[in-house]
């Protein structure tokens, strides 16, 4: 006969690693995601490991060449690799896609679980701050941001951080509000359980799936706030190589390079649909 505390210490290791729950219970479609997500990763980051092309070099004499066993994805109007240039605008990507979702969730995540935990004026002051965030438009905040301090990564880093972390607060608050009610939270407070060890044990087993889907879905919105406010010219400054900058600085050359202009497109197609396949369905 097994140990009576064999099946709550199960239950206990199950509850507390929502992430593996989360990874088990992914469909076809989000596996799917996940591949591309790390074709993509595994791009960015072996490219300048086996390769020494600099993404900021400029080579007059190669402007817009065609792709060659040399350059496999040719030049730019500047003679620059577009294979270096692609790999490092993916890097700058994705580390401020995870930056920005990480500087969001926390304080989205921890602050909705304090307003839906304890309700009443915490709720009511928490809310409000919320619903100003939202009475002004997210890009217009981000304009603003980037005003201030044109070209300058961390402004565009704040100023979308400040926009996502409101859909983890409101997601999360809802959630928390219908939990704390339940009967394995009343019945673990009567245990003489606190607040971290019910948090751990209840609540984020149930928030975490709703999270890493928000995450996803804001990862994808950062990099498309990015690549926008790269192409009207009101994000990065040049040479950096970043997505939408590089769309609009190829634009004037779809004549004669096609091919060139279409790779930051396919790039940023491609890294959105990987994000929106691996959030799966909006928790909303």
């Amino acid at each position: 006969m097994m140990p009576a505390f064999s099946s709550s210490s199960t239950a206990s290791r199950t509850a507390s690693s929502p992430l593996r729950r989360y990874f088990t219970s992914l469909t076809v479609r989000q596996w799917w995601g996940a591949g591309l997500l790390l074709l993509l990763l595994a791009f960015a980051w072996l490219v300048p490991w086996l390769s020494d092309a600099d993404p900021a070099r400029q080579q007059l004499t190669r402007i817009l060449q065609a792709p060659s066993l040399a350059e496999p994805f040719g030049t730019d109007h500047l003679g620059r690799s577009m294979l270096a240039r692609l790999a490092s605008a993916i890097q700058l990507s994705l580390g401020m896609a995870l930056l920005s979702v990480a500087t969001a969730a926390i304080p989205g995540v921890l602050l909705g679980v304090m307003a839906g935990w304890r309700g009443g004026w915490c709720d009511r002051v928490l809310g409000g701050i919320a619903d100003a965030c939202l009475a002004l438009p997210g890009l217009l905040l981000v304009l603003l941001l980037v005003a201030i301090a044109p070209g300058n990564f961390w402004a565009l880093y704040v100023g979308i951080s400040l926009v996502l972390w409101i859909e983890y607060f409101r997601v999360v608050r809802a959630r928390t509000q219908a939990l704390v009610s339940s009967p394995q939270i009343e019945a673990s407070r009567l245990l003489g359980f606190g607040p971290v060890m019910l948090f751990r044990r209840h609540l984020w087993p149930e928030l975490a799936p709703q999270v890493f889907t928000l995450a996803a879905f804001g990862a994808a919105s950062a990099i498309l706030a990015m690549a926008a406010l790269g192409f009207v010219s009101v994000g990065l400054r040049p040479p950096t190589a970043e997505l939408g900058l590089m769309m609009i600085e190829l634009l004037p050359y779809y004549h004669e390079a096609p091919w060139a202009m279409a790779q930051p497109i396919i790039v940023l197609f491609v890294v959105v649909l990987s994000l929106n396949l691996l959030a799966g369905k909006d928790p909303r």
